[in-house]
């Protein structure tokens, strides 16, 4: 009878010893629902991607887009009070848009495809001027459109060049292209609409146009696009009909531009801009300067006078050295400032 006792007692205590090892073991390893509770709750997985602060807060501030150390230019010695501070196409209540710059601009070949500013970036974040309809306030852009794309000659996004179409040669019919006149020196057909990019005075990627002769369209967006990826700052770029065709109004606001249909000032010759073949580089700056018999000198415009000293330092002067200058001339253009007779600092241009 003992012996049995015995026999049952070492059983219960050996089937005891296997369930106290279990518990032991699956303690151990975690395996318990309170066990994996525990865990998901001191190590939350997130469900969410965390949000980013938008640009130009405190958290996430706006990158600076003012260029430093860039080739050809400084910081703008202020605006001239003279003539229009903003020329907007008639009825027009048009506002200006400012969005993201590109940056420090810093070259890289693989982002950039060697336009020094990412393709993406110049496209998206361009200045551009709109009116409350939120159409371009670039006539020449708004009347061209898509319509003569076919015949689009691009050399690098955003700078390109293409006949002018119906609606544009119509708006400039009258303007900066004669009307009723028989036999005008150039027809419309030889001239090109070429848009480009720039840098404008804030550092600011910026839209414009210009309307040229067809001979020199490609060595203008060839130009242009090299100024821009230099940073060369220019204040702005936009046909000369937006001035009524008046060249005085257009340098004293310091467009850039080039066709107008006009004589020389003080002659009766035709002007090289009659046939599409120069161009005035911010004009304020780079006056167009004569001299009379008293040793007096007339500058043109009027409020580029500070700027006709060419002795002196200043911002957006051009001069051989000028990045400007040098692109111009390797492209087979005469500079004015070269001139003896007069000066024209602004003025380049070509005979194909």
């Amino acid at each position: 009878m003992n012996q049995k006792w015995n026999i049952l007692f070492k059983g219960l205590a050996a089937i005891g010893a296997v369930i106290i090892i279990c518990i032991s073991i699956s303690r151990l390893i975690g395996i318990g629902s309170e066990t994996l509770g525990d865990i998901a709750r001191e190590h939350p997985q997130p469900t969410t991607t965390p949000e980013t602060a938008p640009l130009g807060t405190a958290e996430n501030p706006k990158p600076s887009t003012a260029p430093e150390g860039a080739s050809g230019m400084s910081q703008a010695a202020g605006e001239s009070t003279e003539g229009p501070t903003s020329i907007l196409p008639e009825g027009s209540d048009g506002i200006l848009i400012d969005v993201p710059g590109v940056g420090d601009g810093a070259y890289n070949k693989e982002s950039s495809d060697a336009t020094g500013v990412d393709k993406d970036t110049m496209n998206d974040n361009s200045q551009i001027l709109t009116g409350n309809d939120g159409s371009s306030l670039l006539t020449g852009l708004s009347l061209n459109g898509e319509l003569m794309a076919d015949a689009r000659i691009t050399w690098e996004d955003g700078f390109y060049y293409e006949p002018l179409s119906d609606g544009l040669a119509e708006y400039i019919t009258g303007i900066s292209y004669p009307a009723n006149l028989e036999n005008p020196a150039i027809a419309v057909d030889e001239l090109s609409y070429v848009h480009v990019l720039y840098l404008d005075f804030d550092g600011n990627p910026a839209e414009g146009e210009l309307i040229c002769n067809q001979a020199i369209a490609q060595d203008l967006v060839e130009i242009f696009h090299e100024l821009y990826r230099a940073e060369y700052q220019i204040e702005k770029i936009r046909l000369i009909d937006a001035y009524g065709g008046d060249d005085d109004l257009s340098m004293a606001d310091n467009n850039t531009s080039c066709f107008n249909y006009r004589v020389v000032s003080g002659s009766s010759s035709l002007s090289k801009h009659a046939y599409g073949l120069a161009i005035d580089i911010n004009p304020l700056y780079n006056p167009y300067i004569t001299y009379n018999k008293d040793q007096t000198i007339n500058v043109s415009p009027a409020a580029g006078e500070d700027y006709a000293d060419r002795s002196k330092a200043f911002p957006y002067k051009i001069d051989e050295d000028d990045l400007c200058c040098r692109l111009f001339k390797e492209h087979g253009f005469t500079w004015g400032g070269n001139w003896n007779s007069c000066k024209d600092y602004q003025h380049f241009q070509k005979t194909p």
